[in-house]
């Protein structure tokens, strides 16, 4: 194959239209981003919140065998706002979720029913905005 051939109109338009299919694919993968958000479900590290300060709430009646309350802060990281919605889990093993309200300045208290407190075996925090 001579070095002619390969300069031919047919090829040089093919290697422009190359080019532009190209650039348009690019754009297109370019524009596939998806900012932080204030939601998240885990046992871990959940991204767009950090939730610290906890403490359990026995039952006020002095008996210690049920668990009435759970409390605790939430501060949302970079690019999160701050929840609005605020749900917990504290028997992974029966799927009960207890909503929770803002206390203010991120703090959510959390009411705790039906739950005794050797049941308590994790404490996984749903949050949304």
């Amino acid at each position: 194959m001579s070095i002619v051939r390969l300069f031919t109109v047919k090829n040089f338009v093919l290697f422009i239209l190359t080019l532009i299919v190209s650039a348009g694919v690019y754009a297109f993968a370019a524009a596939n981003i998806v900012p932080e958000s204030g939601a998240g479900d885990g046992t871990g590290a959940i991204s767009g919140y950090t939730v610290t300060n906890v403490t359990y709430d026995t039952n006020d009646d002095g008996d210690p065998a049920t668990l009435d309350e759970v409390t605790f802060d939430i501060a949302a990281t970079a690019g999160a706002s701050a929840p609005t919605e605020v749900f917990v889990e504290v028997d992974a093993g029966t799927d009960n979720w207890f909503n929770c309200a803002d206390g203010g300045g991120g703090s959510w208290n959390c009411t705790i029913t039906s739950t005794n407190t050797v049941d308590a075996d994790a404490l996984n925090v749903v949050a949304a905005q």
